[in-house]
């Protein structure tokens, strides 16, 4: 139950089928394709609905990738509250943003076919996980009593952007574990750790 008393609207079978069925066709043909080369038309055929019934629930592509990506990142966020350390709590703050760094490029490394389709240039800054994931970083250099908290966040954000890790991940070909090496030695410099 809200605070208004009401209780949110219930989704209706078919609804939920077909939002299901759409999210797995948008999955499957983002992981395929990338999602700047999937259109709407791909996704309700694939799904089997119709326009109308797609439309009806995601407006563009870049809102189904939105839906598909929150799923993953709610489940970084909830190890991030209450998980063991050193991704949870109970952890010194330059060991918490190592495993930070690597529970998101685990999650790059299964999803960026997703993030790109909704983190892309500014856009990136306007998401809720982008919201929550700054005030986590700040909240740990804080914690270390680290350098300029509200100067460094979006530093030490800017090497998971899902065009950064793409490049370095496909067009450099650097596997995941030297990436989270990489940002190991950037988060023990900024904030100390292990």
């Amino acid at each position: 139950m809200n605070l208004l008393g009401d209780d949110p609207p219930r989704e209706r079978a078919d609804a939920a089928r077909n939002r299901e069925k759409i999210l797995a066709a948008a999955e499957r043909l983002y992981a395929e394709r990338g999602a700047d080369r999937v259109t709407m038309d791909d996704i309700a055929r694939a799904a089997g609905v119709g326009r109308g019934t797609l439309y009806r629930r995601y407006p563009d592509r870049a809102a189904i990738a939105v839906a598909l990506l929150d799923t993953h990142e709610r489940a970084v966020q909830e190890l991030l509250l209450g998980g063991p350390p050193p991704l949870g709590p109970g952890a010194a703050p330059g060991d918490r943003l190592c495993a930070f760094y690597g529970a998101m490029v685990d999650l790059l490394d299964r999803h960026v076919h997703l993030a790109l389709g909704v983190e892309v240039g500014r856009s990136r800054f306007q998401t809720g996980a982008y919201g929550f994931w700054r005030a986590h970083v700040r909240a740990l250099v804080v914690a270390a009593d680290g350098p300029d908290p509200d100067a460094a966040v979006d530093l030490l954000l800017a090497p998971l952007a899902p065009d950064v890790f793409h490049h370095q991940r496909v067009v450099l070909g650097l596997g995941a574990d030297r990436i989270k090496a990489a940002l190991a030695v950037l988060a023990n410099a900024v904030l100390g750790g292990a």
